[in-house]
């Protein structure tokens, strides 16, 4: 076994076109597992909570909760891929897939679902970090925004895709919402049997020592977040002491989670890292593209279903021109940063067609013509294409081959806890301007209500004609109000990725090795030498 000596910035494996093609088959399978596991219940959910009797409540933790587990275990995951075989970790990560799906599909209530999809969220978190540090091992950087369009591409289908493929099983009869969750596990399995077959990289042997301290304080406090932020407005006012306690107390986590990171050795996200200006910026556009992409999207199965009345099957159809927009943007913007090395463009104007495409979509109503909702859709999907790949990217261009697990997982988590807040936060806000719609459009009828918002979702087509109308105008309207909240979210975005000092990918298989890159990043320290054992291989 033959030691050798490197830069500490040397990130790639010499693998030839083809194979790095049957490998990446193998990693696109996974991260589309990955994707669908969030996404192919968008459409299905307004029908699994009727039948398991479930609250709007229940509809926004089904899906907070795999986004919770994958936000809280993406660093982690990252950190295990500096220190250990990429090839185990990432087919332990599907097998951890595959056993929450099956038990999701056998849910009988809305609460044993929840918990399941967040044993479903470990096993993506997993597929999410590690497909892009393997990528990022394997390819040199300047022909990842090829590759990068690949997976941008595949993550298309799976996140707008994924409500199309939910919406025909649960129309289909003899499958059923449950086939949901059984749909991803062919997948997952065919994906170990390739990358078992496909997926040769060196492993670095390093002591293994992973910061348990840092992963539960930082998963204590992003979690105290979430169930404040869903709970707030509606079991207890946003301005009590229950508020106060829990935002308090998340606060309180956080620093204490910050002082363990600065002390420990292996940090599970290096605070070094921020340090570095392009990942302290694309770590905050990546936080405000989850709350808009994530937050946004997920209701907009419930907005066709319940606000325009059609099935499952129909409202996946109607996300096409968002899907269409993602596919054709990312793969193109791939090949096109590929070809020229220059990426900032890209996420500007991303960004700014982001922001525009949510603002549009906050004219939303229940009468909104499709055409005109279409365009808008389309502005988004192509938005998200060019965005959310190449900010990681950007950051893989700054570090050495030692932090490329960490430094990609740390923008992924961002994301994910920007979309898990996101959806708590959105889905709030949506139930609360719901209620008062509704209210307002009964009293207008004659028609009493109750106070409260924590009844199950409406069957529309069993409502009597004049109820019916106003239960649908009061959702477009609240869908409406949740695009225009994520908008300006869309707007931090354009303002961050405009700062970012933008180095041109090269052609070598090393990191970035402008003098300007070297002074300004200090994740390197020292611009020290790393060892690399090579010769051992997964």
């Amino acid at each position: 076994m033959t030691q050798v000596t490197a830069p500490a910035r040397a990130t790639t494996v010499n693998m030839t076109h083809r194979q790095t093609l049957e490998a990446l088959s193998g990693l696109l399978l996974g991260m589309f597992v990955a994707i669908l596991s969030g996404t192919v219940v968008a459409n299905a959910l307004p029908r699994i909570i009727t039948e398991l009797h479930g609250t709007q409540s229940a509809y926004t933790w089904v899906v907070t909760s795999t986004l919770l587990a994958t936000t809280a275990t993406t660093p982690l995951w990252g950190k295990l891929a500096d220190l250990t075989s990429k090839k185990v970790l990432v087919q332990i990560a599907l097998a951890v897939f595959v056993l929450g799906s099956v038990l999701a599909g056998l849910s009988q209530s809305t609460g044993q679902l929840i918990a399941c999809r967040v044993l479903q969220g470990v096993g993506a978190g997993g597929l999410t970090a590690l497909a892009q540090v393997i990528m990022a091992t394997m390819i040199a950087p300047r022909e990842r925004g090829r590759y990068s369009g690949y997976l941008g591409a595949v993550m298309a289908v799976g996140t707008i895709g994924g409500p199309l493929i939910g919406g025909v099983i649960v129309d289909t009869s003899w499958l059923g919402w449950r086939w949901c969750f059984y749909v991803g596990v062919p997948f997952a399995v065919l994906a170990l049997i390739v990358l078992q077959k496909t997926l040769n990289l060196p492993v670095v042997k390093r002591k293994v020592k992973i910061d348990w301290w840092g992963a539960t304080l930082i998963t204590a406090a992003v979690s105290l977040l979430l169930i404040w932020v869903s709970l707030a407005g509606n079991r207890y006012d946003w301005l009590s002491w229950q508020s106060t306690a829990m935002v308090g107390g998340a606060l309180l986590l956080g620093a204490a989670a910050i002082r363990v990171e600065t002390r420990a050795s292996e940090p599970l996200i290096p605070p070094r890292l921020f340090r570095n200006r392009t990942i302290t910026l694309s770590v905050l556009a990546s936080i405000a593209v989850g709350i808009a992409m994530f937050g946004a999207s997920v209701f907009l199965g419930q907005y066709f279903q319940i606000s325009r009345g059609v099935s499952p099957t129909m409202s996946g159809l109607m996300t096409l021109p968002m899907i269409l927009g993602l596919l054709v943007s990312s793969t193109v913007v791939g090949r096109l940063i590929t070809s020229t090395g220059r990426w900032k463009r890209y996420l500007v104007a991303g960004s700014a067609l982001l922001t525009v495409g949510f603002a549009l979509m906050g004219t939303l109503r229940a009468d909104t013509p499709y055409w005109r909702l279409a365009i808008f859709m389309a502005l988004v999907g192509i938005g998200v294409g060019m965005t959310m790949q190449n900010l990681v990217l950007a950051v893989q261009n700054t570090v050495g081959a030692h932090e490329l697990g960490a430094a990609s997982s740390v923008v992924a988590f961002f994301r994910s806890l920007g979309g898990a807040v996101g959806v708590s936060a959105l889905g709030a806000l949506l139930g609360h301007n719901v209620t008062r719609y509704l209210a307002d459009g009964l009293a207008a009828l004659g028609i009493p209500t109750t106070s409260g918002s924590g009844g199950t979702l409406p069957d529309v087509h069993s409502l009597p004609a004049p109820i019916r109308a106003v239960v649908e105008a009061a959702y477009g309207h609240g869908a409406g109000d949740i695009f225009l909240a994520a908008a300006p979210f869309g707007l931090i975005a354009l303002i961050a990725v405009l700062f970012i000092k933008e180095v041109p990918l090269l052609r070598h298989t090393g990191g970035p090795l402008a003098d300007e890159v070297e002074q300004e990043s200090t994740v390197a320290a020292g611009g020290g030498v790393a060892v690399l054992r090579t010769g051992v291989r997964d």
